[in-house]
């Protein structure tokens, strides 16, 4: 019920900003300012990748526009939690209840840049599609900038699809792959195909790395799995006034509280599904072991997964944790990328450590991973979080990691460098949207190399895409 009260109030806030910018409301860009650009995002729970994905936004833009010619602005939900990230960018505070901030925040800016990778689907929380559409269509409202940075898409409530067809059609939509492109094709958006802006990110060293897992109890020298659980069955978050009030007078909904009015999914059937995965994975990780020896590593790659670490961790008989409450997303990337296989449920863990090399198999609970392993062509190394025998499932994929380790590296950075092109090819349509928007931008002149659209790259990076030049070229 509250969630279609706040997509009704965004809505409605949507509307007003259409008739407010009619009477003259709203700040318009002038030549010889600063370009203003919010961008909205779920940032501030220690989220790595949601993190790691902004991060290299605004390290694009700067590139692309000329860090003298951008203000850019940054949600958080945390100012703590998001310390020491996103460079020189201003960062305001994101309340649980965000209409009245989005109708406040985005006036103040001269557009809007959507971050949020599961930009429109209903799996994980109606209110962040409602506020991802809020942010573009307020933007759109006003005439200004309105930009959905490597969206991905999928099934949407049908309140939802008539929001997003209704209040992005004006958006430029870049989608992170072709599936996202066929879903909001079918609402009438139209659509750019571009990919996860996380291919460019520079974590600290290999010898961070290395050293974080020698001070976990690894002995230098053998081989490290990577394991990145979830909980991947109390998804949607909810909004529930009912629930806040039996939570706040008798304590009821404890183990789904999330946050103020927010709730996970729960219940017996949750409870049970999420033991069946974690004891499928831990058994799948145990019988693994017994063929070779192996150190395993449980990553949380957001705060909410270190109950899955540490459960694995227990079925296991003890591994170290690296979480993203103790380690940031620096650090945590450069952890991934010394380990010598993965087993993840994580997107972004499998997207950071692809340039490093680190062959990966994925247990999934959506499309985003899914999608990921048929561009590799890698539909063999990809699981179902429910699936029937997934522990028998999860040995025979280790196996082929090790089996196809060579192979599989190769298709890998194949992968990363055609994404680097389609990455690229995002900030040539923004940098043509900016151009549109406001024709008396500054934008740079001249033959520009595809590079030119791309944040500074690593040697890693630059390494990968001489190693695949003859690939790129065909």
């Amino acid at each position: 019920m509250m969630d279609l009260v706040l997509e009704g109030w965004v809505s409605g806030l949507i509307e007003l900003n259409k008739l407010e910018y009619v009477l003259g409301a709203g700040k318009a860009w002038k030549p010889g300012e600063k370009l203003k650009l919010l961008c909205a995002g779920y940032n501030g729970t220690r989220n790595t990748g949601s993190d790691l994905r902004v991060e290299e936004i605004l390290r694009q833009i700067r590139r692309i526009l000329g860090p003298e010619n951008v203000a850019l602005s940054v949600m958080t939900q945390d100012f703590d939690l998001t310390r020491g990230y996103f460079g020189d960018a201003h960062q305001v505070h994101l309340p649980d209840v965000f209409p009245p901030f989005l109708h406040s925040e985005v006036r103040k800016n001269h557009g809007v840049v959507a971050c949020e990778g599961s930009m429109f689907k209903s799996k994980f929380a109606n209110a962040l599609t409602t506020m991802m559409i809020g942010a573009l269509g307020i933007a759109s409202a006003h005439n200004k900038l309105s930009i959905a940075y490597g969206a991905e898409a999928g099934a949407m409530d049908p309140l939802l699809q008539k929001m997003c067809r209704r209040y992005c059609g004006d958006s430029l939509v870049i989608t992170r792959n072709v599936e996202s492109q066929e879903v909001l094709g079918k609402l009438g958006v139209a659509t750019e195909l571009g990919t996860d802006t996380a291919w460019t990110f520079e974590p600290h060293g290999p010898e961070y790395g290395r050293k974080a897992l020698r001070d976990a109890g690894w002995d230098g020298s053998t081989p490290v799995l990577a394991v990145c659980p979830i909980n991947p069955f109390f998804w949607p978050v909810k909004a529930s006034i009912g629930k806040l009030i039996a939570h706040s007078i008798t304590g009821a909904y404890e183990k789904s509280y999330y946050r103020t009015i927010y709730f996970h999914r729960s219940g017996p059937d949750v409870d049970a599904a999420y033991e069946k995965y974690l004891s499928e994975m831990a058994e799948g990780v145990r019988q693994y072991g017994r063929t070779r020896t192996v150190f395993p590593v449980l990553v949380a790659m957001e705060m909410l997964d270190r109950d899955a670490c540490e459960r694995i961790a227990q079925k296991l008989g003890g591994a170290p944790i690296i979480s993203s409450d103790r380690f940031n997303m620096y650090e945590i990337v450069s952890i991934l990328r010394v380990c010598h296989r993965m087993l993840s449920s994580r997107f972004h863990a499998i997207v950071s450590s692809m340039p490093a090399g680190v062959p990966s198999a994925g247990v999934t609970m959506d499309e985003r991973i899914r999608n990921l392993m048929r561009q590799r062509g890698h539909d063999h190394l990809l699981m179902e979080v429910d699936e029937p025998d997934l522990a028998g499932k999860i040995v025979t994929a280790l196996g082929a990691l090790d089996a196809e380790a060579d192979a599989i590296r190769d298709a890998m950075g194949r992968t990363v460098a055609r994404n680097l092109q389609l990455m690229a090819r995002m900030g040539v349509y923004f940098e043509e949207r900016v151009a549109r928007q406001y024709p008396e931008f500054p934008v740079r002149t001249g033959v520009l190399g595809w590079e030119e659209y791309l944040p500074s790259l690593s040697p890693v990076l630059r390494k990968l895409l001489e190693e695949h030049s003859g690939a790129l070229a065909a």
